[in-house]
């Protein structure tokens, strides 16, 4: 399987009114809604000062306010349309994170699956930055005959390692390095809570903290890779809480750290 992570430059800049407006025009939404966006998105112009300089005023007819509540979701409309040349391919959008995914019977189609983004963009006066995507090709560690590569795509980087929505995935489908990422990143907040305990910070409160902080980020999209991990790789995750878990949060302690990302 190939799974391309797209790049668009400066995506949420690009964006251009009409087109977005064109597009929410077609959702079915509350007249007065619609007027607001339509509101919103019009009227706003912009020059540059410099030196005691002004420019002349120009208005703004593309990007989405940086910021703004809708800013993800306007994106998400724009995006809408962006679909896969092949019913057998995907397209995963979150946002501007946009992820081609290609299964092995289907991988001639790579070149041809790019180029209509590419011209996707063009249209919708995004670019498309090949330079900046990365392309990972995923294969089955178990399969004892060797299969043949498919050709990598012209201008795009080739990655063993992929980080997909803040989780490592390796072409190997382990996720050794997310649990040695996690783990890592968790061990300097451990040590923040000890000062706040030093400091006068209750346990209840020190508590919430360890949850929302720790076992939040631990078992982050858990439910996704903890099916890929492997015995060692559990082990090193429970042994964290076993060996790094301070005595005066044994009321928040996870009996078993499986069961926690299991449900998640």
């Amino acid at each position: 399987m190939v799974v391309v992570a797209l790049d668009f430059s400066k995506a949420f800049e690009s964006v251009r009114h009409s087109t977005l407006l064109t597009k929410m025009a077609q959702l079915d939404l509350p007249d007065a809604v619609f007027n607001w966006l339509v509101d919103y998105f019009r009227g706003h112009e912009h020059c540059t000062q410099y030196n005691g300089v002004t420019s002349a005023t120009l208005s703004i007819s593309a990007s989405i306010v940086q910021g703004s509540a809708v800013r993800p979701a306007s994106y998400v409309v724009n995006a809408a349309d962006l679909t896969s040349v092949s019913s057998i391919n995907q397209l995963v959008k979150y946002a501007d994170d946009t992820y081609l995914i290609i299964p092995a019977c289907n991988v001639d189609t790579c070149a041809a699956e790019l180029d209509h983004v590419e011209q996707w963009a063009t249209f919708n006066n995004l670019r498309l930055n090949r330079g900046k995507c990365t392309e990972i090709i995923f294969v089955d560690p178990r399969r004892r005959r060797s299969v043949e590569p498919p050709p990598l795509l012209t201008g795009v980087k080739h990655v063993t390692t992929l980080k997909m929505l803040g989780v490592t995935v390796t072409n190997m489908l382990s996720v050794a390095e997310h649990v040695q990422a996690i783990i890592r990143a968790c061990a300097p907040s451990i040590h923040a809570l000890r000062v706040l305990r030093c400091h006068g910070l209750n346990d209840a409160a020190l508590q919430t903290a360890y949850r929302a902080i720790i076992v939040a980020r631990l078992t982050y999209a858990a439910s996704a890779w903890w099916g890929f991990t492997t015995a060692d790789d559990r082990r090193r995750v429970e042994g964290f809480f076993e060996t790094r878990y301070p005595g005066w949060f044994l009321s928040t302690k996870l009996a078993h750290c499986g069961e926690s990302c299991a449900r998640r």
